[in-house]
């Protein structure tokens, strides 16, 4: 299984040899630091641990020094499930995208930009209240909400509320174009986030 971390750069786009164009999501991506391989009876669960990014040392308290054993002062640290519980992986191993090829179809998860509490035809699409025939302030209203003969309103009724900050996976994305000088992965595709939001991607 292949698996690295990075973060959000930008969009742009890419041409083939054949002139045809492809919308891209640029990572700067890894290298990451293997940290801990977990394993069943030690911690209930196998899992292989790994670090990226930095982060002033001065923020690490003792625990996680500890934990570290002098292996990097990482932003974050991140746990992936191996159908090989890790056996080809030992702490202070380093991947970075060398271990993807060009065409890898890939899962890409992160997090999604914040949009703070948004009304009904932003969040979920509703077209509003029409336009005329009497009709004062109600172009984006939500409508009736409730029921005659309950007369309470449904659980799930979709209303106003926080939009955003969700995890978002996107499946079978391909990589377009891979830069192992500047640790650069060219994703076919829009990728949930602001520009430099975590993004874990992981082989399906």
């Amino acid at each position: 299984m292949k698996f690295i971390l990075g973060t959000k750069e930008k969009m742009t786009q890419i041409f083939d040899k054949e002139g045809r164009v492809s919308p891209v999501t640029v990572l700067r991506a890894g290298p990451v630091v293997i940290t801990q391989i977990k394993d069943k009876e030690k911690d209930g669960y196998t899992a292989t641990q790994v670090g990226f990014g930095e982060r002033n040392k001065k923020r690490i308290n003792k625990p996680l020094k500890g934990h570290l054993k002098n292996l990097g002062n990482f932003r974050y640290l991140r746990e992936f499930r191996l159908r090989n519980n890790g056996a080809e992986f030992k702490p202070g191993d380093k991947i970075d995208v060398s271990i993807f090829t060009e065409g890898d179809k890939v899962n890409v998860s992160s997090i999604s930009k914040g949009k703070g509490f948004q009304g009904v035809v932003k969040r979920h699409g509703f077209h509003g209240g029409p336009r005329s025939h009497g009709q004062k302030h109600s172009e984006r209203e939500p409508g009736s909400i409730g029921a005659t003969g309950p007369q309470r309103v449904f659980k799930g009724t979709r209303m106003g509320g926080r939009m955003g900050g969700d995890r978002i996976t996107v499946n079978n994305l391909r990589i377009i174009q891979i830069d192992k000088k500047n640790n650069q992965l060219f994703i076919k595709g829009a990728i949930a986030g602001r520009k430099g939001t975590l993004v874990e991607v992981k082989s399906p």
